[in-house]
């Protein structure tokens, strides 16, 4: 298992990460980073680790940009976990097409906000892929999603980050089930569709029974 002890693992991204934590959730909320927690302290008492949730749902790379200097420098993180991209690209497929990310914008950002969060932190860093609950690769949503990913999963490889395959654990579980057994609108899970994000978790920081 990565994690070390006494170690601090911030969590930043949309909606997916927030899950109600400002509100009746708080302060972990009750998504994947609820359900990282828990297993994470209910196998490893030993290792005393601190978690933070600074999801906020509805935001793109442009909000994190924002809020990074007090939602993630100054929290001084020993693990930073980033899960960012499903409004970026979605966005461009609603009533908010000029609010959407263009792909080199994104990438720039990340990259440049990773920079920081290293040289400034020491944190090292947990990238997680972006996703849309479709199987079909070749949905203009779902292809978009893909080339995100494939950044994301680019500048993993680059910085040595641990990588969470979001978006092959779902096409894995759509093996076998329609997208609405983990979420109505392909994004936003219900509770099983957050435990299939936190095992993908989980198996990639080496979590063991």
């Amino acid at each position: 298992m990565l994690f070390g002890s006494d170690q601090k693992i911030v969590f930043i991204g949309d909606s997916i990460t927030d899950c109600g934590r400002r509100d009746v959730f708080a302060p972990y909320g009750n998504g994947y980073v609820s359900l990282v927690r828990a297993l994470l302290l209910a196998r490893y008492p030993d290792l005393g680790l601190s978690f933070v949730n600074r999801g906020i749902g509805g935001d793109t790379v442009r909000n994190l940009a924002e809020r990074w200097e007090e939602d993630v420098i100054a929290e001084q993180p020993d693990w930073l976990s980033v899960k960012i991209g499903i409004n970026d690209v979605w966005r461009a497929f609603g009533d908010s097409a000029s609010e959407a990310v263009p792909l080199p914008e994104y990438e720039a950002t990340l990259r440049a906000l990773l920079d920081d969060a290293r040289e400034r932190t020491g944190a090292r860093l947990i990238l997680v892929t972006p996703y849309v609950i479709e199987l079909d690769r070749t949905e203009p949503m779902r292809a978009a999603m893909d080339e995100f990913g494939a950044v994301v999963d680019r500048i993993a490889g680059e910085y040595r980050a641990v990588l969470v395959r979001t978006q092959a654990a779902f096409d894995a579980a759509l093996e076998h089930t329609p997208a609405t057994d983990w979420a109505e609108d392909r994004v936003h899970p219900a509770l099983p569709g957050h435990a299939v994000i936190a095992l993908a978790f989980l198996r990639a920081v080496g979590f063991a029974l």
